[in-house]
């Protein structure tokens, strides 16, 4: 499994931590003790590295020694972390959405009587529509 290490710089603050990467302009975070800080940069990490595979860009490669910002708070701390994309995505790309659906009331009614779960049964629907069952679903790579 493909996991991805970038150097975090975590600047306190005088409610906690900023945190940016320098390798990843625009990816930055903040937590209120430096463990929060960590977890917080890391969530920031993959998700930024998901938008980016999902824009179609390019993702950087890590670099060694990072270019601390100038404009960095005295006391700063740099810090490895470190992300698995394929999990990231997979938690992403299969989280629950909520998408407004337009039936006829009486239909409704029938089915609520019913007890019908209506998630379930517009996937599986939405599926059969577009020819897709578990083992062909899309490998979002």
């Amino acid at each position: 499994m493909r996991k991805l290490t970038y150097l975090a710089v975590f600047e306190p603050t005088e409610t906690g931590y900023s945190v940016y990467f320098p390798d990843l302009p625009g990816c930055i975070s903040y937590g209120e003790d430096f463990e929060d800080a960590q977890r917080q940069a890391a969530d920031a990490l993959g998700l930024h590295l998901y938008g980016m595979e999902k824009d179609g860009d390019k993702i950087p490669i890590p670099i060694k020694v990072p270019q601390i910002d100038p404009e960095t708070a005295t006391g700063y701390m740099v810090s490895p972390i470190t992300v698995f994309p394929e999990i990231v995505r997979n938690e992403l790309d299969n989280r629950a959405v909520k998408t407004n659906l337009t039936i006829p009331a009486w239909l409704k009614e029938i089915a609520e009587a019913q007890g019908v779960n209506y998630s379930k049964i517009f996937q599986a629907a939405l599926m059969d529509y577009l020819g897709l069952n578990r083992t062909s679903m899309p490998d979002h790579k």
